[in-house]
């Protein structure tokens, strides 16, 4: 008989750049004339990332100077945790490419879209290159709007549960540790920070089944909270 496949335990590449680009709030935005940090100015629209700013900016001038209307750019968000940890960047997501001005612009908005030329991520201390066409027909992670809510809550109100989700790491990973912080979540569980004297680690926990949204994580974490009831009365017995 053959072996069942491994299950997933991990976002692709290119789920994970399209989260962060879903749950950031800004970005950087880099060209030959300027730097620029763009606040709740973008969007992903029909498979391309979009850009919209006041026309009375210096990238509009940048605009009209570029040769045949298409101005060289690079595109960076960081994906930061939401809780206080060590090492807070969890991933580094870039594109470059060409930003065209569309005519879907209005009032004294300017609307750019982004052709990408490369798009890669920082991830794990790797700079990994993702095809384009991936990640533009990813989809991003179910819960990568509210994960920052969640973990927040989590760190602030519930540290009792950390404490246990905790408990289900391996003895190695607990030994000598001073503090865990829940780091990151998706569907498919959460990653916990041990933080040591010196140093720190991370801890993957796996749901018993992937998450659909974020009305089944509840579920998920109470089947966890279950398992590290049994492990400790089974280390106890």
């Amino acid at each position: 008989m053959a072996a069942a496949p491994a299950r997933t335990a991990e976002l692709s590449h290119a789920e994970r750049i399209r989260s962060v680009i879903a749950a950031a709030g800004s970005l950087g935005l880099t060209t030959a004339g300027a730097s620029y940090d763009l606040i709740a100015m973008h969007t992903v629209e029909h498979g391309r990332l979009t850009l919209r700013v006041p026309e009375d900016t210096p990238l509009t001038a940048e605009m009209v100077c570029a040769p045949h209307n298409a101005l060289g750019a690079l595109v960076e968000f960081s994906d930061v945790a939401p809780v206080r940890a060590r090492d807070r960047i969890r991933a580094r997501v870039t594109l470059s490419g060409w930003l065209t001005r569309s005519d879907r612009g209005h009032g004294n908005v300017l609307v750019l879209d982004l052709d990408p030329a490369r798009v890669g991520i920082q991830w794990h201390g790797r700079v990994e290159p993702v095809g384009i066409d991936e990640v533009f027909r990813a989809e991003p992670d179910a819960l990568a709007l509210q994960e920052a809510a969640m973990l927040g809550h989590l760190d602030d109100e519930h540290h009792d549960v950390v404490a246990r989700l905790a408990r289900l790491a391996a003895p190695a990973v607990r030994r000598g540790v001073v503090d865990v912080r829940p780091y990151a979540m998706d569907r498919y569980g959460f990653t916990l920070r041990y933080e040591y004297a010196q140093g720190h680690r991370d801890a993957r926990l796996l749901f018993p089944a992937p998450v659909r949204d974020a009305a089944e994580v509840g579920v998920q974490v109470e089947a966890l909270l279950a398992h590290a009831r049994h492990c400790r009365g089974a280390s106890h017995s």
